[in-house]
């Protein structure tokens, strides 16, 4: 595995070792051992999968307690993932990263406790599986809104698209007026 610091060093790419002929392929997805050798030191306790119609949005989504690390991966089509610093006194707070992760790049993105989560799905029935590292608690869930004007996320809309929301991220809030993590 190769393990790659974006530019907030605490969110890594994880581009897998892929094993492939005409049968198919394998790749270890998890390796505690592999994962801590690279500073990962997680402990995995849920893991989640979910189907996404294209232009759907999930995000920005986190915890206030009870606060999850994410292994995110794409297993069928395509999305943008983005993580946001909400870590206050952190120095890339308010700072956010976003990637494309597909079935076909088979890469996988960690997600540290700590940042807001959201990911926009890029191709029609697109499989997202991540593994959390605290269960979900939606007492403590908390959303930023996607289009944020203090974040400025370029997510890779089409001219005139708007993404599909749930009502709760349609009613999301604003991040100067988010609950932060200290």
């Amino acid at each position: 595995m190769e393990f790659l610091r974006t530019s907030i060093p605490d969110v890594v790419l994880v581009k897998p070792r892929v094993f492939g002929d005409d049968r198919g392929f394998f790749l270890e997805s998890w390796q505690e051992q592999k994962f801590a050798a690279a500073g990962i030191d997680a402990h995995f306790v849920q893991d989640n999968h979910s189907l996404s119609a294209r232009n759907t949005l999930r995000g920005l989504h986190y915890q206030v307690r009870q606060t999850q690390g994410k292994l995110v991966r794409v297993t069928s089509g395509a999305a943008y993932d983005v993580a946001v610093d909400i870590r206050r006194g952190s120095p890339t707070f308010g700072k956010w990263v976003g990637l494309e992760l597909s079935a076909s790049n088979r890469h996988m993105l960690w997600v540290p406790e700590g940042f807001a989560h959201g990911f926009l799905a890029l191709e029609e029935g697109t499989e997202f599986q991540y593994k959390c590292t605290d269960y979900y608690a939606p007492e403590h869930e908390r959303i930023v809104a996607w289009n944020d004007p203090d974040l400025a996320i370029r997510w890779p809309l089409r001219a005139g698209e708007s993404p599909t929301l749930s009502p709760r991220d349609a009613a999301a809030g604003s991040f100067r007026a988010a609950e932060y993590l200290a």
